[in-house]
């Protein structure tokens, strides 16, 4: 699960406005990766990414109005990319989908794009000379989430945050111009403590799923059982535990958050505004009570306009 994949895909009338059969087709969800075809334009292409991108408004919308407007197109689409990866994951559980999606991701980078959203990709990593890697590291993840196997400690957990989180704070790095390892450590340390809180948000959720987010050894540390937390038990315990993992989440996104003073404003608002909102759902988690079970701690829009007007004044709540 990356952390700008939860959302849905584009309905019908989005896919319709792209023309002809291969609209139809570049549903990637309901078959394999559509054929080759020359009747989809680049601006089209990116029209189609800002609607799955603006299709789910909880994580994606508010930061994208905050991002400058000629970005916006190339993160859509960077956006896109995930949200299909994550959909051939989650909701086909299909290595063979996510092999074909990185085959469409070679032709991309070799100049012959097919699928909409690949061709977005191609105009993006031309204009700013963006690796392969990253796209490929999200894909790693996804796959790790078809075979999944639960995790013994933090440092498997945090490895696999490599793949799911951290490539798209590189990749809007690239976006900005900044390619040093400075900047791009900084920038893991927002999205793997992004990626925690949102594992510890949705633990209710990724339990329906067969699968356990939390380290094995932190739950035994704890005396907190599978079985426990399949119960839905909100336990001392389990408060305990739940209270070690957020402030391990919180630590990270607040060392991160330095990052903000290393790069341009057009950026800054952007880390404050990711670093802040896994903040706050750290903060909504605690205000629950840590019962993850029964509610899950999300923000309203309210809050996420909140958190807007914070990155626009440079601000940031712990």
């Amino acid at each position: 699960m990356s952390v700008v994949a939860e959302g849905i895909v584009p309905g019908p009338s989005t896919r319709d406005s792209l023309g002809g059969s291969y609209a139809r087709s570049a549903d990637a969800t309901n078959g394999s990766v559509p054929s080759p075809s020359s009747s989809v334009t680049v601006a089209q292409a990116y029209e189609y990414c800002t609607h799955v991108a603006r299709s789910h408004y909880e994580n994606f919308t508010i930061a994208s109005w905050l991002m400058p407007r000629r970005m916006r197109p190339h993160m859509h689409a960077i956006y896109a990319y995930a949200r299909m990866a994550d959909d051939f994951a989650d909701e086909q559980g299909s290595i063979e989908r996510l092999d074909e999606w990185e085959h469409e991701l070679d032709l991309a980078y070799a100049g012959r794009p097919r699928h909409p959203v690949m061709i977005a990709i191609a105009d993006t990593v031309r204009r700013y000379d963006i690796p392969r890697e990253p796209f490929a590291d999200l894909l790693r993840a996804f796959r790790r989430d078809v075979d999944f196997k639960d995790f013994d400690t933090i440092e498997d957990l945090l490895e696999y945050a490599r793949y799911s989180a951290n490539p798209v704070g590189r990749l809007v790095l690239y976006l900005f111009g900044y390619r040093d390892a400075q900047r791009q450590q900084l920038a893991d340390s927002v999205c793997s403590g992004l990626q925690l809180a949102n594992f510890w948000q949705d633990i209710a959720i990724d339990l329906a799923k067969g699968r356990i987010y939390i380290p094995r050894r932190d739950m035994e540390r704890f005396g907190v059982t599978p079985q426990a937390l399949r119960d839905g038990q909100v336990s001392p315990a389990f408060v305990g535990l739940m209270k070690y993992e957020t402030a391990r989440a919180r630590e990270m996104l607040m060392s991160g958050q330095a990052l903000s003073r290393m790069v341009d404003h057009r950026l800054r608002r952007d880390v404050l505004m990711f670093a802040g909102g896994g903040l706050a759902i750290l903060r909504e988690i605690d205000r629950v009570g840590y019962d993850v079970f029964r509610c899950r701690p999300k923000l309203t829009p309210w809050q996420y306009f909140i958190l807007g007007l914070r990155a626009l004044r440079g601000r940031l709540e712990a």
